[in-house]
């Protein structure tokens, strides 16, 4: 198999594109790119077959931006609308022992009218694999994931992914539900970004009641209540006015304030979480700002994007906070995502491990 498929969000195909085209070549891996608008998808096609395989096993999944999930794969066509089992079951007769098959679509509207259809034919396409030796009875989380991903009643991409190297959700979109309380719905991007970005066995420590965070242009407060839920203390930060509930929960300290120029009195922030409507550059900066003086142990923010080259202005400011991090020495892990509630923003998250105290003293 030679082609590796890639899901994204629809309209961002050139973006995935243009990602994995670069960590390809930073690889020196040959191949090409087949991309529709608004598929939902892409397929990266490696010259040479084998490498297919080396890019979803070795290249580290969390460093893709654009993707959702991957897996490396072939196109079945065509299919018998009778008998679709049996030629899935051929195509993937020669994979890994799989511990775990999704059977999905694409995020679009074709690929949601297709959905109901995937939940029954997993049933029999399961019983045929296991019987196949080719998926286990029972889910295991340590073996690959077999992937089908239909494009249509007749055709679908197959594949596998590894389970260490890949989204742990289906269709890489967690599920999560619009609290009824919650002043605005941004307050699912910040929900998304935890569920992402710090592992499940990690919440009790990471995410403790009683730590203290900062929302900055936190109005009216989306991203405070995904603090205040949580138990946390929080310095709200923005002109504007904040929602009442989140007031009466006597967590929340509102400042009047500019984001851009606020700076806490101590150096024990938690978390720093922020969606402010500003260039990416600018936000990249007030960033690295705040993990150089070390004001605070975690960040998640947004750098809201440009309508062309996107993927250009990603990187852009990827960079630069690799870059200024690594040159004051600090120790600090980052991940980015185009999330399933972002729109044309992207989220980073940041977790600053040490830093030198000659850097700020």
């Amino acid at each position: 198999m030679s082609a590796i498929v890639i899901y994204c969000r629809p309209g961002f195909e050139n973006d995935c594109a243009a990602e994995i085209s670069h960590h390809a070549a930073l690889r020196e891996i040959g191949g090409f790119v087949k991309a529709k608008d608004n598929s939902g998808y892409i397929t990266f096609n490696c010259y040479d077959p084998l490498e297919a395989e080396v890019v979803v096993r070795k290249l580290p999944f969390k460093e893709m931006v654009f993707a959702r999930q991957w897996f490396v794969g072939q196109l079945v066509d065509k299919m018998p609308i009778e008998d679709r089992v049996s030629a899935i079951s051929s195509a993937v007769a020669e994979f890994p022992l799989c511990g775990e098959l999704r059977v999905e679509t694409p995020d679009t509207n074709d690929g949601k009218e297709l959905q109901k259809f995937c939940k029954k034919f997993s049933v029999p396409l399961r019983k045929a694999l296991v019987a196949q030796e080719t998926l286990l009875a029972n889910e295991v989380k340590n073996r690959p994931v077999l992937h089908v991903m239909f494009l249509s009643n007749s055709a679908a991409y197959v594949g596998f992914s590894y389970s260490y190297n890949n989204s742990p959700f289906y269709m890489g979109i967690p599920r999560l539900r619009m609290p009824k309380d919650a002043p605005s719905r941004s307050t699912l991007k910040l929900d998304e970004a935890f569920h992402v970005f710090v592992p499940k066995d990690e919440h009790e420590s990471r995410l403790q009641p009683g730590m203290r965070g900062v929302d900055l242009g936190a109005c009216p407060g989306g991203w405070t209540y995904q603090l205040v839920r949580r138990g946390m203390m929080v310095q709200a930060i923005d002109n504007g006015p904040m929602a009442e509930s989140l007031m009466e929960t006597g967590q929340v300290k509102h400042k009047r304030e500019d984001g851009f120029k606020f700076r806490p009195d101590k150096r024990n922030i938690d978390w720093l979480v922020c969606d402010m409507v500003e260039k990416p550059i600018k936000v990249a900066n007030l960033m690295i700002d705040w993990a150089v003086n070390g004001f605070v142990k975690e960040q998640i923010f947004n750098l809201k994007l440009p309508m062309k080259k996107r993927f250009d202005a990603v990187y852009q400011c990827l960079n630069l906070i690799h870059e200024e991090l690594t040159k004051y020495n600090i120790k600090y892990e980052l991940q980015a995502k185009h999330l399933y509630h972002d729109r044309e923003e992207i989220t980073v998250h940041i977790q600053i491990l040490k830093v030198p105290q000659n850097v700020y003293s």
